[in-house]
């Protein structure tokens, strides 16, 4: 068709139709390129934000002296600030069979009923084996030390063997700063493996656990309510036999297929068990009760002014005397609980009793002769 015939259906000037056939692509206004209100702050903005990327937008603007709309101003920190910001690159990693898991506390966007009425938001320990991707959890008390080696002990022995790397961040219960927190390195040095903290920023390296943190709130909790941690963790490990019986889309495999060969690269569990947990030695007060995480349990009060050893695992509390049980009670989870067995009650009161009883006076019902003295001291006869 003649260009002049595309102008006059179109009703457009013919100039314009051949412009439009000999350009590339379809016409667009551009701006003329010419200073603005910015261009004078520029050159300090990169200076500051050469020396200090992460420097935020309103800050850069006090120190420039800038009075204009923030808005603009943070427009143009945002076109500039990539010139100068650090790239991190992140590398595809490959995990070999039985060589590590990764390990997380997740916190599932839901307060779990607790014994005395309360709820509270409590931390679900995940440990992922790198290579199968087999998942294992269980939600624990606290995220201390004592609970986190537990937990780690329990989800062990689901595993059936030890990985030769568990990999964590910057955890407070495992440690910080590349120190491990005390009993972490007897607890790794006991199952010979070893605990490998990640330097900060650098998710990558544990990218398989936080997307299965991610999968637990999209899958999981939706739709489920749970009335104790007990209830939470019957349902937890219900879903994770049938979440490691499907197939992973990145290795193609399905998780309780891969596990067996996972496991025969990974160490032998020991040969004993583990010596864990809290443990404490005290003196047992006038008030015959010891505390455990915020809570207190009853002990037999013929114990007190005796130094007993108090031991507790995830779900036990039990106190020794001398070797013998003096106390055995269920832990709980509420902080600020006192737990008391009927028993030490009783025992309390008859000792009471017994301590408030006025004790009779001893009768001296032996008289001596007064001449055996005088025998003993020689003086008998004298007048």
């Amino acid at each position: 068709m003649p260009k002049a015939q595309i102008a006059a259906r179109l009703g457009i000037s013919r100039t314009t139709v051949i412009k439009a056939v000999n350009s590339d692509g379809p016409p667009k206004y551009e701006r003329s390129p010419r200073p603005t209100s910015f261009t004078p702050f520029e050159a300090r903005v990169r200076t500051l934000l050469a020396e200090h990327p992460r420097m935020p937008a309103t800050v850069l603007a006090e120190r420039v002296g800038w009075e204009g709309s923030i808005r603009w101003f943070r427009d143009n920190v945002v076109r500039l600030r990539p010139e100068h910001h650090s790239v991190d690159p992140a590398d595809r990693l490959s995990w070999a069979a039985g060589d590590a898991a990764q390990c997380d506390l997740w916190f599932p966007p839901r307060k779990i009923p607790l014994e005395d009425g309360t709820t509270a938001l409590l931390p679900v320990l995940v440990i992922v084996a790198a290579h199968s991707r087999f998942v294992t959890a269980r939600m624990i008390p606290t995220r201390k030390t004592e609970d986190l080696l537990l937990g780690h002990w329990d989800l062990i022995q689901r595993l059936g063997a030890v990985p030769r790397r568990l990999i964590w961040d910057n955890e407070s219960g495992i440690g910080q700063r590349g120190r491990l927190a005390q009993g972490v390195a007897a607890f790794a040095g006991t199952l010979a493996t070893k605990v490998v903290q990640l330097r900060p920023y650098d998710p990558e390296s544990k990218g398989i656990v936080e997307r299965r943190n991610g999968w637990f709130e999209t899958s999981f909790m939706p739709g489920r309510s749970f009335t104790s941690p007990a209830d939470f963790n019957a349902q937890l490990q219900d879903w994770l036999e049938r979440a490691n019986s499907r197939v992973v889309r990145t290795i193609k495999a399905r998780p309780v297929d891969l596990i067996g060969h996972d496991r025969a690269r990974m160490l032998p569990l020991p040969p004993i068990p583990l010596q864990l947990g809290w443990r404490e030695r005290v003196r047992l007060g006038r008030d015959y009760y010891v505390r455990l995480d915020a809570s207190d349990y009853s002990v037999d009060p013929a114990a007190i002014g005796r130094f007993v050893d108090v031991i507790a695992d995830l779900d036990r509390v039990r106190v020794r005397l001398e070797g013998r049980l003096v106390a055995d009670h269920a832990r709980v989870w509420a902080r600020g609980s006192t737990i008391t067995d009927p028993a030490h009650l009783e025992a309390a009161k008859r000792l009471r009793q017994q301590f408030q009883t006025p004790r009779p006076a001893p009768v001296d019902d032996l008289a001596r002769d007064l001449a055996d003295y005088d025998r003993a001291f020689g003086i008998e006869g004298v007048a």
